[in-house]
């Protein structure tokens, strides 16, 4: 039993990144578009999901591979290898601070208001501010983050990520889906209803982040990996594409097989929690909840981290997250996380719209790594394959499509 768990601990640890970029990207923003897509449209939206995850792994290879060779940072890399880089690469930092920040915001709200409901249950109708639940957070957080190191992070991240994946697919089988409709909707198509071309933008905005592909590159460095590690990296990024593509696609079907067979639409994430308790009990809302909450955390860790991570990457300077600047960043961003108690604006709205803004990022990103990748001078014998620039083409043309979906439904 102990070589077994000892085997797994060592499987883990060869994903580290890919761990960490499965926390970030299936937050709460990803949990509410899969279960609105499901319930609305049942599989019929599930290709998008695919793609998505076909072309987040494209990418999170590319940058990493890019990083192995060169030994620097995606930002880094940006503004040193082009003309005028240094304004490209500020346009990214800017936008994805920004958009984190907006992100932060929403992701706290929601697991605020998930944990007020757990209390609910719990404890006959107690209630517990959002002000002081997301305090306790806070605090927790910024105690975790001013003592701990990366590999830390990483293992409190694993057990958010295998708690997560866990209590969605308890769930799965405890609301007895519709297997019918479910099998019944994978065939592709585009519903002909009102947002239905949103979804789809959501779904690629939620998985293909221009945020995952700027960060792969800082912590495959923080793992310390070199060119040897190649085959490492790509095998790292399979498993974070294939769990983003397993946990979203559980989601959506939970969805499809319950809530869309009733009727019934989803508008944010603890509406959710309410609409599956007549169909679980409490004991699968419960569950819900926590798998939720444990997307949410999962989903904060990164997002504190970004700012310093980011600067650190465009500066070309040591990435040090208990240097005073960092402390300073880490803090800032956690003030954000009070937004949701000040703002007029409900969580899932600002979750919305920061997914949506992520979207614009992402030709601006997909675009430069295409360049690089190719550089003879860069890149030496790594540059890119023939199937490699198939690839990153194909997402760039989907960055453009998702982009004008987004604005689309913005304006």
């Amino acid at each position: 039993m102990n070589k077994r768990l000892k085997k797994i601990a060592i499987a883990l640890a060869a994903v580290g990144p890919g761990l960490f970029l499965i926390g970030y990207n299936i937050g709460t923003g990803s949990v509410t578009t899969m279960a609105k897509t499901g319930a609305e449209h049942g599989m019929e939206l599930f290709w998008a999901l695919v793609l998505s995850c076909i072309f987040t792994f494209i990418l999170m290879v590319a940058y990493g591979k890019v990083t192995l060779v060169t030994g620097k940072t995606a930002l880094n890399n940006i503004k040193g290898e082009f003309k005028y880089g240094w304004i490209l690469a500020l346009y990214i930092l800017i936008a994805l601070i920004i958009g984190e920040l907006l992100a932060l915001m929403g992701v706290m709200g929601i697991v605020a208001d998930l944990l007020q409901e757990a209390i609910r249950l719990l404890f006959n109708d107690a209630f517990v501010s959002r002000f002081w639940i997301i305090l306790i957070l806070v605090v927790g957080l910024y105690f975790l983050l001013w003592f701990g190191q990366y590999k830390t992070f990483e293992k409190v991240l694993t057990v958010f990520v295998i708690f997560m994946g866990l209590s969605f697919i308890v769930v799965f089988f405890m609301v007895s889906p519709n297997f019918s409709v479910i099998a019944k909707g994978l065939v592709p198509g585009i519903p002909d209803t009102p947002g239905a071309m949103g979804l789809v933008a959501a779904i690629a905005g939620t998985t293909c982040s221009a945020a995952v592909f700027i960060m792969r590159s800082t912590v495959v460095a923080e793992k310390g990996w070199g060119i040897k590690n190649l085959k490492d990296e790509k095998k790292d990024a399979f498993v974070s594409a294939a769990m983003m593509l397993f946990l979203s696609g559980v989601i959506m079907a939970v969805a499809a097989g319950t809530l869309h067979v009733m009727g019934l639409k989803l508008e944010n994430t603890v509406e959710m929690i309410a609409l599956f308790e007549p169909i679980g009990g409490d004991a699968a809302a419960f569950i819900l909840i926590l798998g939720i909450v444990g997307a949410g955390l999962s989903t904060i860790f990164p997002i504190v981290l970004i700012a310093p991570w980011l600067i650190a990457d465009y500066t070309g300077k040591p990435r040090n997250i208990h240097s005073t600047q960092s402390r300073i960043l880490i803090l800032g961003a956690l003030v954000f996380a009070f937004g949701s108690v000040f703002l007029k604006q409900r969580p899932p709205a600002l979750m919305i719209f920061s997914q949506a803004f992520q979207a614009v990022i992402l030709p601006a990103v997909a675009i430069p790594i295409l360049l690089l990748i190719n550089r003879k001078k860069l890149m030496g014998t790594n540059k890119a394959s023939l199937r490699e620039n198939i690839g990153i083409w194909a997402v760039v043309l989907f960055s453009f499509v998702t982009t004008y979906f987004a604005i689309t439904e913005l304006f």
